[in-house]
């Protein structure tokens, strides 16, 4: 099996928790502030799938995330989280952002879409090329495909299960 298979099929498990976990989500579920330093659910989603639109578009990429081009606008997410490592403006960003869920889920396929063909274009020796990635160093690519295609949007449905279980519903779809 090769790198970019390999691949592939972790992205579609990770996507599978990922989809099914928000499947049954509400507007009043996103919103919801949980205390704490802890995000909502509809700013740890929004997160989750706007930063792989910019990270592999944009910086590994070198294009225009989605959210720039033919999502301007039509993220279903009322503003951008900011950049990592302010957790002040990080957890006031989360407490103030509001998301539009059905259009959120069709910015997400989207993104989905775009890394798909993106990884459908790249050979094995395009996955092992290193790139150099802020806070992180030398990273090959398929390091970064896999930690925000897979590892970062895990992460952070784990937290949205929690939330989801916390409130008395489903968290994961299992």
């Amino acid at each position: 099996m090769s790198t970019a298979d390999l691949l592939k099929k972790q992205i579609g498990l990770s996507r599978m928790v990922f989809d099914g976990t928000i499947a049954d989500i509400s507007e009043d579920q996103c919103a919801k502030i949980p205390g704490g330093n802890a995000h909502s659910i509809g700013a740890s989603v929004a997160h989750a799938v706007m930063s792989e639109d910019f990270v592999l578009n944009g910086m590994v990429r070198g294009g225009q995330p989605l959210m720039m081009t033919t999502f301007a606008g039509k993220t279903g997410v009322s503003e951008p989280p900011p950049p990592p490592g302010d957790e002040a403006a990080s957890l006031a960003w989360a407490n103030r952002v509001t998301v539009d869920v059905p259009a959120l889920k069709d910015y997400a396929k989207a993104v989905y879409a775009s890394t798909d063909e993106y990884l459908s274009s790249l050979s094995d020796a395009d996955l092992d090329k290193e790139i150099e990635f802020p806070q992180l160093g030398k990273q090959s690519l398929a390091s970064m495909i896999t930690l925000f295609a897979i590892v970062h949007p895990s992460n952070h449905i784990g937290e949205v299960a929690a939330l989801k279980g916390m409130g008395g519903a489903k968290g994961y779809p299992f």
